[in-house]
């Protein structure tokens, strides 16, 4: 992911108000962020901990989402929509986003699975176990990272 400052995460946001990217706290340790081991940054609000943001790359372009995460009464095991890490070492979480516009003015959101703690760019960067003799590891794991950000950005466009 290429590096961002305080000022693009702000002008970057699809789905928010100027308020509310306005009022958003940064992640903590925010300046030392090694933005070459991520696939997207994504953390909760300390002030609001139902709420969430993730910025992204879709092609050329930052974008920052507004996510909301949903009360969850039991504990699911689920696999992440966008890393879809099966080894489950992380519990996934459903996120909810406004949509972009005058559709997320009306109401219209839409949601995913994502590691509860936005590991995914840890987990894709760990190698596969050997799957059989010859298996490339390294290429899998390289293959892994490209999905995750084509997931994060399938899921920005939908967004609108």
């Amino acid at each position: 992911m290429r590096p961002v400052d305080e000022r693009a995460i702000r002008a970057s946001f699809l789905n928010a108000s100027r308020k509310e990217v306005s009022s958003l706290t940064l992640p903590p340790g925010f300046d030392d962020i090694d933005f070459d081991r991520l696939d997207y940054l994504g953390w909760f609000d300390p002030k609001l901990p139902k709420r969430a943001y993730v910025i992204a790359e879709d092609g050329d372009r930052t974008v920052g989402i507004l996510l909301q995460r949903t009360e969850q009464r039991t504990r699911v095991r689920a696999q992440c929509a966008w890393c879809e890490d099966v080894t489950l070492r992380n519990d996934a979480q459903f996120f909810s986003a406004r949509k972009a516009g005058a559709s997320g003015r009306n109401g219209n959101t839409i949601g995913t699975l994502i590691c509860e703690n936005f590991g995914c760019s840890d987990n894709v960067r760990r190698l596969p176990a050997l799957a059989y003799e010859g298996y490339d590891r390294e290429l899998a794991r390289d293959m892994r990272m490209l999905r995750l950000r084509e997931h994060v950005a399938a899921f920005v466009r939908e967004l609108g």
